[in-house]
């Protein structure tokens, strides 16, 4: 951890696209200018952008910089493996994709109720701690998404576990289906660093409603971005914050207020507050769009993407939701009363949503012409 250099972060989830390929020469540019400011903290995982995510921190990160130059983090994911033998050879399938020896922190990725058991399972602890003896990661960790007594059972049984990934965000800080609070506290309890994901809520908290919009430009201080992660960044025990960046301007906006951190003062907490009170009022679907949902669905449906039509049209009332929800959206994939309530995609889900509910309230708003 000492070799860290700041407590700002590169997520690779949401990289620049050109089409269904990652934009590298963009990307290039981009961990050039990371790292030429100061900042050298990168995480990716297996299944991140179907595999191109790695490729891309390969392509465009280690293999143009020095090994001691930058911090990689990687995960284990539950997707690539279903029995303890399966971990090793998809742990030096990592290294290879990345284009290292070792990576610096590795966590177990998504821990809840349900992986946690798979994990255990399959020895998944042991073989990566056994990984770890072996000098092929510096430090462990896990990733996190699941209730307060899940991540306090882990690490009571696991006081090897060295750092703690969660979701942590002015929103979901005392959101029931997600209890950020009391998950950081379980941290602090425990003595873990917290790295921190979704500070700005898969975007949620950068494309403000608008009367949220005007609190924070009364404040005439900075980007909405730059509130949530400075938010997130505030906190004792913070060890780092990641932002999954997908523009070089989102980059160099992030840059200029992280450099040089300065937590929040008094007036932007409370201007925090009252946006926190409009987002609660407005009961809109606390989806990040991660995407874990959407490759096990038997109907192809684009769940974020409607989730994200059903929010436009609550904070916007704006007829383009219609017109996105029916000629993009749903135009070659499945709409939302195409849903055959399996279920898959609420267990793959870190928000807990009700997903099937909810796609039978997109189903009423959006398609009650057609019934």
């Amino acid at each position: 951890m000492e070799r860290i250099k700041k407590n700002f972060g590169f997520g690779c989830m949401r990289l620049p696209m050109n089409g269904d390929k990652v934009d590298e020469e963009q990307v290039c540019k981009m961990v050039d200018a990371f790292l030429e400011a100061g900042f050298n903290y990168f995480d990716t995982a297996h299944g991140y952008l179907e595999g191109m995510s790695e490729q891309a921190v390969k392509h465009c990160l280690t293999s143009r910089h020095p090994r001691e130059s930058y911090v990689l983090t990687n995960k284990l994911s539950s997707f690539f493996f279903e029995k303890e033998e399966e971990i090793r050879p998809l742990f030096e399938k990592q290294l290879e994709c990345c284009g290292v020896d070792y990576f610096d922190f590795y966590l177990m990725h998504a821990q809840s109720e349900e992986f946690f058991a798979k994990f255990k399972k399959c020895r998944a602890y042991e073989t990566a701690l056994e990984l770890k003896a072996e000098g092929k990661f510096r430090h462990f960790g896990i990733s996190f998404h699941d209730r307060p007594e899940i991540l306090e059972q882990i690490l009571t049984e696991y006081p090897q576990i060295e750092v703690v990934q969660i979701q942590f965000n002015y929103v979901d800080y005392e959101e029931p289906a997600v209890e950020s609070k009391k998950c950081y506290e379980i941290c602090r309890k425990f003595g873990k660093p917290v790295i921190v994901m979704e500070p700005v809520k898969g975007g949620s908290l950068v494309d403000l409603p608008l009367q949220a919009m005007e609190v924070l430009e009364k404040l005439k201080g900075g980007s909405t971005a730059s509130y949530a992660i400075r938010y997130a960044a505030g906190f004792e025990g913070i060890l780092m914050v990641l932002s999954g960046m997908s523009a070089m301007e989102q980059m160099e906006d992030n840059i200029r207020f992280m450099k040089d951190f300065q937590p929040l003062n008094e007036q932007e907490m409370e201007a925090i507050a009252q946006v926190r009170k409009i987002f609660q009022e407005m009961n809109l679907i606390p989806c990040t769009a991660c995407r874990y949902c959407t490759p096990g669905c038997p109907k192809h449906i684009s769940i974020p993407d409607l989730f994200a039509c059903m929010n436009a049209k609550k904070q916007y009332q704006n007829r383009n939701a219609d017109y996105y929800y029916h000629n993009v959206h749903t135009s070659q994939k499945g709409k939302a009363s195409d849903c055959i309530k399996c279920g898959k995609c609420e267990k793959e889900c870190p928000q807990h949503l009700p997903i099937r509910d909810l796609l039978e309230a997109v189903a009423a708003e959006f398609e009650k012409k057609e019934n």
